[in-house]
């Protein structure tokens, strides 16, 4: 099976992986979760981690194919708008989108968003195959964190982005509107099935422990040590852990921030008559405030 050179870049304000995926044979390359800096107390935007991506292909004499979302994040902008306007690489993301647009496009009361999916040039089915380079790369539909998650299999590299993490980890929250803990059971009962030398590279690392942020592991150490999926080996054991787990924990700190980006392709809001951007949210819209 071929192997594609993978780089990671980690960003600690988000826990974020960013992978940069390439051909060694002709140099194409996609990157994948790519992250646009939002500081929420200022209402800052820039393009540093991104910027670092460009280096690297740059550096590395790469060019860009693909700029792949795995979904709609909602822990930090999505930089594929950015990136597409400075690579003209099309952009891509799982065809279920268009019922997390539409799902968010009534809590923000937002009637004139397009929840069409057609902010992407690409939207990947089930099944779906495309190439990287000379590296034959398919979709797996994943649901369970949202309901437009997608794993992209790239040669012996899976990208399940917040499904499982680490082993050490354990999985992903399955609380957020849309969000279901026994599709993620069954999303991770997928992945474990490809073959155990497959490897994993996740979508986030909140170094357990304080130890140094790690984004790579495999099909056959998962299945062997990953501290949810060994303890609740049923589906019910892990429906019921993961519910009351999620029942617990606040809602991320970006969430209605990054949304209202990330359903909309990674734009930003356009300029109001000021020449200032605005984001809206909604106030009461969701469970989990961290008094609950």
């Amino acid at each position: 099976m071929a192997r594609p050179d993978v780089a990671a870049f980690f960003d600690p304000r988000t826990w974020s992986v960013q992978y940069v995926v390439s051909d060694p044979q002709t140099k194409l390359c996609a990157i994948i979760d790519p992250v646009l800096d939002f500081d929420e107390k200022s209402g800052a935007t820039a393009t540093g981690n991104a910027d670092r991506l460009l280096d690297f292909v740059r550096d590395q004499n790469l060019e860009v194919q693909w700029i792949l979302d795995t979904h709609p994040h909602a822990d930090h902008f999505s930089a594929a708008s950015y990136l597409k306007a400075r690579t003209g690489a099309p952009t891509a993301i799982g065809a279920r989108i268009v019922d997390v647009q539409k799902l968010w496009a009534c809590i923000y009361n937002w009637p004139s968003l397009r929840t069409d999916g057609s902010q992407w040039d690409r939207l990947f089915e089930q099944g779906d195959s495309f190439d990287i380079g000379g590296i034959k790369s398919g979709v797996m539909f994943s649901p369970g964190h949202t309901l437009a998650s997608i794993t992209y299999v790239v040669g012996d590299a899976a990208f399940v982005h917040d499904t499982v993490f680490m082993p050490d980890g354990g999985t992903a929250r399955a609380d957020f509107p849309g969000g279901s803990a026994r599709a993620l059971w069954s999303t991770i009962q997928d992945i474990v099935a490809l073959p155990g030398d497959t490897r994993i590279f996740v979508g986030h690392d909140y170094q357990p422990g304080g130890r140094e942020p790690r984004w790579e592991t495999n099909v056959a150490r998962q299945k062997a040590e990953n501290i949810h999926l060994t303890r609740y080996g049923r589906e019910d054991e892990f429906v019921a852990f993961r519910n009351e787990r999620d029942s617990t924990l606040p809602m991320p700190k970006l969430i209605l921030h990054a949304l209202q980006i990330n359903i909309n392709g990674g734009r930003l809001p356009e300029p109001e008559a000021n020449g200032m951007r605005y984001l809206k949210f909604p106030l009461g819209a969701l469970d989990g405030a961290a008094w609950g």
